[in-house]
């Protein structure tokens, strides 16, 4: 894996505060404002995606950089002098994934607003990607995750993990202390310009519809900025006290792998897993977040034994949209293997029927090739040796999706499946391919 401490595009500047951030883990950054400047807002105004939703002035990226020079001239004086005020966050609602009825909050900032909040964050990352540990996966530069996933695979191949706690946050990003966030910052960076700038960014209205609330606590999710704050405050909460305080006293061997607010331990010994269970709702309750019972769990995942020669392991787990289970390679060794959740898995064939019910009427090849693009985004991500089944699964039922939707084109004419399968020849839909080796076969 590449280092992810330092990005190859990162500015000389930058560059000099995370060789310093490095060899001095207990160094203190007093300054650090002065990074974003003109320059730093022009690299932050370029990561923007264009087409993104927009918020509360309606600005997209486009317009913004009609005018890019004279809006950034303007924007760094008011954040020079300290004129900034960060305009309230739209929020809307998306459907939570295998919760039917329920909804996940997500907020969008105006478009100079994520500018500001790259900026903040391309800084802060300069010093934190130093301090970071190897078990944080999520939002950073050279990982993601598949690196996770490959970490998992490794740490359950090797026969260290025999007992696994499935970790659930309750509303992470919405119970997050912000008085503890921000005296956390000021243990690496000292700074009060900076400081006030991520409160300006954290202490922000939300508008839902006609109506404004001013949430105490949290930091808002669908925010440029809310990644990185929450891996520091898991960082500290987490990953340290984690590394530092549980692993040393251990006598069996244990591992923590964390994507954002996802988190799975791996123990050796059950002993040891159910006591570091026990204490770690007392830990995050100590920083105002708290386990959700439902999804918190002590699962058994040790490899069977040899004399059980077929089925699966004991148990399994889920982790960043797999389940995982213990499965007999064609060599005969019992190994470690994921498939897509089959919420996730459901999710993903409910939307293929959805779209092509919304777009049935338009010309076949615009279908093809938008589907094309829907199951080769999901391929990127689920293209995992081992998960082949469930991939060819989504092909199947987006085929009969696409079948019965062009069937309901016309009320004069149905659509025979042997038309179809000529239509199929001339645009087929992807077979299921493997992008991702997280082991070796």
């Amino acid at each position: 894996m590449p280092d992810a401490s330092m990005s190859e595009d990162m500015s000389p500047t930058l560059g000099k505060v995370a060789a310093r951030a490095r060899q001095e883990p207990q160094a203190q950054f007093h300054a650090l404002a002065y990074l974003i400047d003109q320059a730093a807002l022009e690299r932050a105004y370029h990561r923007q995606r264009k087409g993104a939703a927009v918020g509360v002035d309606g600005v997209t990226k486009e317009q913004y950089g009609q005018a890019l020079e004279r809006n950034l001239e303007d924007l760094y004086e008011r954040l020079r002098t300290g004129r900034y005020r960060h305009q309230p966050i739209r929020r809307i609602h998306i459907p939570k994934e295998g919760q039917p009825g329920k909804t996940r909050p997500i907020g969008i900032s105006c478009f100079e607003d994520k500018v500001v909040q790259d900026a903040v964050r391309e800084g802060l990352e300069a010093v934190y990607e130093q301090d970071f540990r190897e078990c944080s996966y999520g939002f950073r530069p050279g990982r993601g995750a598949h690196t996770a996933l490959r970490t998992l695979n490794q740490a359950l191949f090797a026969g260290t993990v025999n007992w696994v706690v499935e970790v659930d946050i309750a509303s992470f990003f919405d119970s997050l202390d912000r008085s503890q966030l921000l005296e956390m910052l000021r243990q690496r960076i000292p700074d009060g310009s900076m400081h006030r700038l991520v409160g300006k960014c954290l202490h922000v209205g939300i508008l839902e519809g006609e109506e404004r609330t001013t949430p105490e606590r949290g930091t808002t999710q669908g925010s440029v900025l809310s990644p990185l704050l929450g891996n520091i405050y898991l960082h500290y909460t987490l990953d340290v006290w984690f590394e530092d305080e549980i692993r040393p006293r251990l006598q069996g061997k244990a591992c923590l792998i964390r994507y954002a607010d996802d988190v799975v331990l791996g123990f050796e010994r059950q002993d040891e897993a159910q006591r570091v269970l026990t204490v770690l709702g007392k830990r995050l309750a100590r920083f105002g977040l708290r386990l959700q019972p439902e999804k918190t769990r002590l699962i058994p995942f040790q490899r069977p034994s040899r004399a059980q020669q077929e089925g699966k392991g004991p148990a399994t787990f889920d982790f960043l949209g797999f389940t995982w289970y213990w499965q007999r390679s064609r060599r005969g060794q019992w190994v470690p293997r994921c498939q897509t959740r089959k919420a996730r898995l459901h999710r993903a064939i409910q939307k293929v029927y959805d779209w092509c019910q919304q777009h049935r009427h338009q010309p076949i090849p615009e279908q093809h090739t938008a589907l094309v693009r829907r199951i080769q985004g999901h391929f990127n991500y689920f293209g995992v040796n081992g998960n082949s089944r469930s991939m060819a699964l989504l092909v199947h039922h987006a085929q009969r999706a696409w079948y019965n939707w062009l069937c309901r084109r016309s009320q004069r004419a149905r659509l025979t499946w042997e038309r179809f399968t000529e239509i199929l020849r001339d645009y087929p839909l992807p077979e299921p391919r493997i992008v991702v080796q997280l082991w070796t076969p």
